[in-house]
């Protein structure tokens, strides 16, 4: 639980006074042990992990969960079935960088979870111009960071900071699980 964005983008959102949760997957919490990155574990085991932290909160119905990137993901495979209230997720892949043509995206052709995506423009997992060419259900936003990439970091020259772009963020997630 040592992401510096996740870090800052819970504390900016409860600020907003929106009561937020964190937890890893097993293989983050891993490396802490030994120190060694690993890749993710199977997306099975990343299901029943995110799974079990939905059972364990409680009534879902008054849940939003969500994610970054691959937690995101994950969240978003989830929702349904679990009958969450909203779903938000922070610089969702909708595609492996530099694979706008394989992109990760057939559950949310149909996703009925009211869904907010906040991404990055420059995104190398779906920009701004990628992302609009996919299938995606009603149910979901795709809300934009100006000049962002996946930490929605913007380049100097565009007169954008990534300071802003988080507090946007913040403030449009904050304003989203007030309305589900």
């Amino acid at each position: 639980m040592d992401s510096a964005f996740m870090m800052t983008i819970a504390e900016a959102i409860a600020d907003h006074g929106i009561r937020v949760v964190r937890f890893e997957f097993p293989y983050m919490a891993a490396r802490r042990v030994d120190g060694k990155r690993r890749p993710p574990n199977r997306t099975n085991d990343l299901i029943a992990a995110w799974s079990h932290v939905v059972e364990t909160l409680g009534d879902p119905a008054r849940l939003v969960i969500g994610g970054k990137s691959l937690g995101g993901r994950i969240a978003s495979m989830i929702a349904d079935e679990h009958r969450v209230a909203g779903l938000v997720c922070f610089g969702y892949p909708f595609h492996p960088p530099g694979k706008p043509d394989k992109p990760r995206t057939e559950h949310l052709r149909e996703l009925a979870t009211p869904t907010l995506i906040l991404q990055g423009e420059r995104d190398p997992f779906g920009t701004r111009d990628e992302v609009p060419d996919y299938e995606l259900a009603k149910s979901i936003r795709v809300e934009w960071l100006p000049d962002g990439d996946h930490g929605w970091k913007p380049r100097v020259r565009s007169g954008h900071t990534e300071a802003e772009n988080l507090a946007r963020a913040a403030a449009v997630a904050a304003e989203f699980v007030r309305s589900v």
